[in-house]
This record gives C-alpha cells, sequence and structure tokens, in this order.
C-alpha cells in the first residue's frame, strides 16, 4: 500500500522528470535515443538524488553521492555515485562534471542493472 504522503513524492519527483534536459549522451550511448530526458541546468535530477538514495536503500542497495574538491579543481569529473549490494550483481560507479551528469548517467546504469528507480 502507498500511503498519501509516498504518492506525492512520487508525484514530485515524476513532475520533476519531465522537466529534466540534456542527457541526450545517455540514449546515445545506450541506444534508448529519445527515451532519456535532457536535465534542466536550474533544476533537475538533482531534486531527487536524496530520494533515489533513499529508496536504493530500501531495496536493499548501499549508494552515495560524493564530490571530490582535488578532482574539482583539476577540472576532471567530481561528482561520483556508487552503489553495491542487494539486487546489484556488482557494485557500480558513475562519475560527472556536475550532479546532474553523474547521476543521469547513474540512473542509466541502475535501469540497465534491472532496478526499476522510480524517479
Amino acid at each position: 500500500m502507498t500511503t498519501e504522503i509516498e504518492s506525492m513524492i512520487v508525484l514530485r519527483a515524476l513532475r520533476t522528470l519531465g522537466r529534466l534536459r540534456g542527457l541526450d549522451r545517455v540514449g546515445v550511448m545506450t541506444g534508448n535515443r529519445g527515451r532519456w530526458p535532457q536535465t534542466d541546468e536550474e533544476r533537475g535530477v538533482e531534486d531527487v538524488t536524496l530520494l533515489v538514495l533513499e529508496w536504493l536503500g530500501e531495496q536493499g542497495v548501499n549508494a552515495m553521492i560524493r564530490m571530490d574538491a582535488e578532482r574539482l579543481a583539476d577540472n576532471t569529473p567530481a561528482w561520483t555515485f556508487a552503489a553495491s549490494g542487494g539486487p546489484l550483481a556488482h557494485g557500480m560507479r558513475a562519475d560527472g562534471r556536475t550532479v546532474q551528469q553523474c547521476m543521469s548517467v547513474a540512473l542509466a546504469r541502475l535501469r540497465d542493472a534491472g532496478l526499476s528507480v522510480p524517479f
């Protein structure tokens, strides 16, 4: 059973996903051109990142997102998402120059690994 609050959270996340723009590169890489939304520089996947982490924890997946100041100073992708355990057969990692890019790649890889992330 889904509570009213959970329904509201999912609805907000779906609305946010509807506003996303910019994941074209992910679509090209996965062959799902047109399936992935694009990120919005002002709002987007970063709005649901904590919800994604919480949902993954509920599925038994250990997950984190991290920003590395040294890599940022070196002008290399500073954001890292990592996940392991639960239904994931192997640990996974996604890096990006922005939180949007990092989480976009992470969500695509989680879906490829068989997790139907609802955000």
